[in-house]
């Protein structure tokens, strides 16, 4: 791992963290003033919001420490549970909110004083957590990093949680104070879809899923950009942690040396794990005489389709 994605990626966790444990101050303040379970509901968010961010803190400098020889390939495989840890302290959250507005409800304690203070720390929020989604987004994407994409999804999803509480506030003050607990509800709704979001994307990197075909058709064509490489196989791609294994069978006239094969499987090998996202490559080379050429639908379809945007490859 290099020395930028190490400082990036703990640079987003101390940022994140840093900004969550303001909003808390700011909504648990207003959450006193005006009593409003929508606001109180956001509060609970954030706290969390602090707690999976001490987590993913924590986690980042786990997994941008440098490979040793317990782990040869480094530690970012950990990120994947590092994210899981983010889902559940979600799910905690969102319990935790449903369960206050239900009860809110049947008791019917659900009467606030409208505060411009609770609208204008809502937006407030909004805007944030905007900044926050589009700062994660573009770090988790560029350096490929699951536990700063599962941050970017709950910082999505704190805008809209952020505009059913303000709607709430705002039911008050049209004289439809039950707003404030449905929209406590809508809250916990949203924060239970960000830990199923977060869940679904990381088991792909957990059980060995394959990639996307946008990238298995880019390995594909890699290997065949070589002038030596007659045809290519057998081609297979999965997760280990957020990075990706290949192996393939490449195609090559039967008469050249020892030589000539090895350096042509060494070009292929580095070329594919230049791929972003490729870890480790291993290339098996087939020579014509040992009647191994073979064809591969699959392999075929790929290279011979037109590319789908995909931006998770």
């Amino acid at each position: 791992m290099s020395d930028d994605r190490q400082t990036v990626v703990r640079r987003v966790g101390a940022v994140i963290l840093v900004v969550n444990l303001v909003l808390v101050i700011a909504k648990s303040g207003v959450w006193l003033i005006t009593g409003s379970l929508a606001v109180g509901s956001e509060a609970i968010n954030s706290l969390t919001d602090s707690a999976y961010s001490l987590v993913i803190l924590t986690g980042l400098y786990l997994t941008t420490q440098p490979p040793d020889f317990k782990h040869p390939h480094g530690h970012e495989r950990i990120e994947p549970f590092v994210s899981l840890f983010v889902a559940a302290g979600i799910f905690i959250a969102g319990g935790a909110v449903l369960w206050n507005a239900a009860e809110a409800i049947q008791a019917g304690t659900y009467g606030i004083k409208t505060d411009l203070t609770a609208v204008g720390v809502l937006i407030g929020t909004a805007v944030v957590k905007y900044g926050l989604y589009r700062y994660c987004c573009h770090v988790g994407s560029e350096h490929h990093s699951p536990a700063v994409t599962a941050a970017a999804l709950d910082n999505r999803n704190d805008i809209l949680t952020a505009s059913a509480a303000l709607i709430g506030v705002l039911g008050s003050s049209i004289g439809a104070p039950v707003l404030d607990p449905i929209a406590a509800i809508v809250v916990s709704v949203g924060i239970f879809y960000t830990g199923y979001e977060i869940v679904r994307d990381n088991i792909s990197y957990l059980v060995g899923a394959a990639p996307p075909e946008t990238l298995r058709r880019e390995i594909l064509e890699e290997a065949l950009t070589h002038p030596d490489v007659r045809g290519a196989h057998d081609v297979v791609a999965h997760y280990v942690g957020p990075e990706v294994d290949v192996s393939l069978h490449i195609e090559v006239e039967g008469n050249l040396t020892l030589t000539e094969a090895h350096n042509i499987e060494s070009a292929v090998v580095e070329s594919v794990e230049d791929l972003r996202s490729v870890d480790d490559a291993f290339v098996h080379v087939d020579p014509r005489e040992l009647d191994e050429w073979k064809d591969d639908p699959d392999a075929n379809r790929l290279v011979k389709e037109p590319r789908v945007s995909d931006d998770r490859g």
